[in-house]
């Protein structure tokens, strides 16, 4: 191959935000590159991974039937949903962010999100109900809660390989093994891209260059320096290939650091799950996202959070970072017979790791824990757990009274063998940290000036999430400043070619 390409968009990156940049961009008339740094059997990046719950602002279940016009009649007649409005949506996001989300941001992910999805959908992305995990059957009805009803089908996996068909349809190319390495730029305004490809530099003329190739996740040295020491210990839940390059390269041209450099995005994972995501075991199965029914103790026999102080939604996105902070960086879900049948379906996958013994003195024998301490937080929890109606979908109230920290809700004494054990530790899905970036997705310099022809998309972007997310807003964020940023980087390449005629 030679070593100059040209191009009008180039997009670094391969995942879901990446190759919604691509499709948009392709939409607005450019010519589109897409690199991705892995190799065709490890595409997708974190998206490859994910559960495929995408969260959207909506008014009620015909908004959601034009996103699933399979749905029959029959189905929806049986269906209780709530609707989630862009308020809501918003407040959700202030809420669990503690008010640090940019507003113009989350205001843009928020009031576009029903639209981009609708867009996905007219690019071939299927959707469908998140029955499993955020709906509960009441009367004869299946009634949903949490904001999060829809998901793509097939989950990440589904979702990928759906995106991937239509950037082969509409005829946008993709390189494979393919590393941005370096952005050449002159006067603050990008002319190329270098690429580390098949061993050789190779160096792509563009006007356009997008973005979207995650946060610095899968670097040890980065999560160490940025999130802290502790760090390093954290399994990646997704690709290895998120090392912050993207962001490295950005800084170099000027860009500006934005957001919280210092949170991630990380939850309870199974304490034997892959060091880094395995392509032979997509979807998201070693999480184990049941714990707010769970009492939740470390090495030493003690709690450390209260399990039941939100639905899941809400807490999951920071409680991975509590468990790293334990000795060992492991902490035990314990449950009793009474909770264990309405646990997730990722606890009976034959990758979970589980202790289970018919008393809580057999159980304790079996976990490296301070076995006398592990008995006597139980006893203090059960005796300090209130009467009330116990309600799993949700917050019912029902906590405990006289125990730090506390369990808010769905507290249920541990008192029916069997009981169970399952061991978790820490497990990183991406940085918050990322470059400053408008709301149409051009990247900041440190004047907070665009850099021209320079765009960003997903995890990259600074600013939108601090401390904690809810869950599905992820995705959702990939696609709509996905979009956002090829639509852009289009209109930015096309009024270039104009201004070079007119002239």
């Amino acid at each position: 191959m030679s070593n100059t390409r040209n191009y009008d968009v180039v997009v670094v990156g391969a995942g879901n935000a990446a190759l919604c940049a691509a499709i948009s961009a392709k939409e607005g008339g450019a010519r589109v590159l897409v690199l991705e740094r892995g190799p065709l059997e490890k595409r997708g990046g974190n998206s490859f991974f994910t559960d495929g719950a995408i969260r959207v602002a909506y008014n009620n279940l015909d908004a959601i039937r034009k996103v699933i016009p399979e749905l029959t009649d029959e189905e929806s007649e049986l269906i209780v949903m709530p609707e989630y409005t862009e308020s809501d949506y918003y407040n959700d996001l202030m809420r669990v962010t503690g008010g640090q989300s940019n507003p113009e941001l989350a205001k843009q992910l928020v009031t576009k999100s029903y639209e981009t999805i609708a867009w996905m959908r007219d690019q071939g992305i299927k959707f469908e109900l998140n029955y499993e995990n955020q709906s509960f059957v009441q009367d004869g009805k299946r009634n949903f809660w949490g904001g999060l009803p829809i998901k793509t089908e097939d989950k990440g996996v589904g979702l990928m390989r759906q995106l991937f068909a239509r950037t082969e349809e509409i005829g946008i190319d993709v390189w494979y093994d393919s590393r941005a390495v370096e952005l050449v730029s002159e006067n603050n305004t990008i002319s190329g891209v270098v690429v580390e490809k098949d061993q050789t530099m190779v160096t792509v003329q563009t006007s356009g260059v997008i973005l979207a190739c995650g946060g610095f996740e899968a670097n040890k040295k980065m999560r160490s320096e940025n999130i802290g020491e502790e760090w390093e210990a954290a399994i990646v839940r997704g690709t290895e290939f998120n090392t912050g390059d993207g962001i490295s390269i950005a800084m170099a041209v000027g860009a500006q650091k934005f957001g919280q450099w210092s949170g991630c995005h990380s939850i309870g994972t199974d304490y034997n799950a892959p060091k880094v995501g395995d392509f032979t075991k997509p979807g998201d199965i070693f999480k184990k996202h049941s714990y707010p029914y769970s009492v939740m103790l470390n090495n030493e026999g003690k709690r450390f959070v209260d399990e039941g102080a939100d639905l899941r939604n809400y807490t999951y996105a920071k409680y991975g970072r509590e468990v790293l902070k334990q000795p060992g960086h492991v902490a035990y879900q314990i449950y009793d017979a009474q909770v264990r049948p309405m646990l997730r379906k990722e606890y009976d996958l034959e990758e979970a790791t589980i202790y289970k013994a018919d008393t809580l003195g057999e159980l304790a024998s079996l976990l490296p824990v301070n076995q006398t301490q592990f008995l006597k937080t139980i006893e203090e929890y059960n005796s300090a757990v209130q009467d009330g109606e116990y309600r799993p979908a949700e917050k019912d109230g029902k906590g405990t009274k006289g125990i730090t920290p506390p369990k808010s809700n769905w507290a249920l004494r541990i008192e029916q063998g069997p009981f169970y054990a399952f061991p978790v530790t820490c497990g990183i899905t991406f940085s918050f940290g990322g470059l400053h970036v408008d709301t149409t997705g051009h990247v900041l310099n440190k004047e907070e000036q665009p850099i021209k022809g320079l765009f960003a998309a997903g995890e990259m972007i600074g600013g939108i999430f601090y401390e904690n997310y809810p869950g599905g807003s992820g995705l959702m964020s990939g696609a709509v400043f996905g979009k956002l940023a090829g639509s852009s980087a289009a209109h930015y390449v096309q009024e270039k070619v104009e201004a070079v005629n007119n002239h």
